[in-house]
């Protein structure tokens, strides 16, 4: 993945280098970079570590450099599609995973999963789950 966001951003280095605009360079990055860092984050950004979270951030401000513009970080990024990806699911019922959502019954939280490895408690459901657990 960062190899493609890396070649991402030579093509963004020539486009700038053409003197096309700020909204352009965005565009190709929102449309060809931020699409690449972002496939499937809900699924494997909590798990990530560190050095790799860095590395990600790294290629999201070389660009940010290249456009002159302020860009979401990573860790935006992955919350923002986070909460969507965990509201459509507790949303929808007829989702197959909306059955890990369940309610306790005299308090509007939801039950947490047990999870007894790091690895399963970063994992996407308990995550979302501590999220609408605190929301509400």
């Amino acid at each position: 993945m960062d190899y493609l966001a890396l070649q991402c951003l030579y093509f963004l280095r020539r486009l700038r280098k053409a003197h096309l605009p700020p909204p352009i360079l965005t565009m190709f990055y929102r449309g060809a970079m931020e699409s690449v860092l972002s496939s499937c984050i809900t699924a494997w950004f909590g798990n990530c570590t560190v050095s790799d979270c860095k590395t990600l951030q790294r290629i999201v401000k070389a660009a940010e450099k290249i456009i002159g513009v302020s860009l979401p970080s990573i860790t935006d990024m992955y919350t923002t599609r986070f909460i969507r990806k965990a509201n459509s699911i507790v949303d929808d019922p007829t989702h197959p995973l909306h059955t890990l959502f369940t309610l306790m019954p005299c308090v509007k939280r939801y039950q947490s999963i047990r999870a007894l490895t790091t690895r399963l408690c970063n994992s996407f459901f308990p995550q979302a789950i501590r999220l609408h657990n605190t929301q509400n």
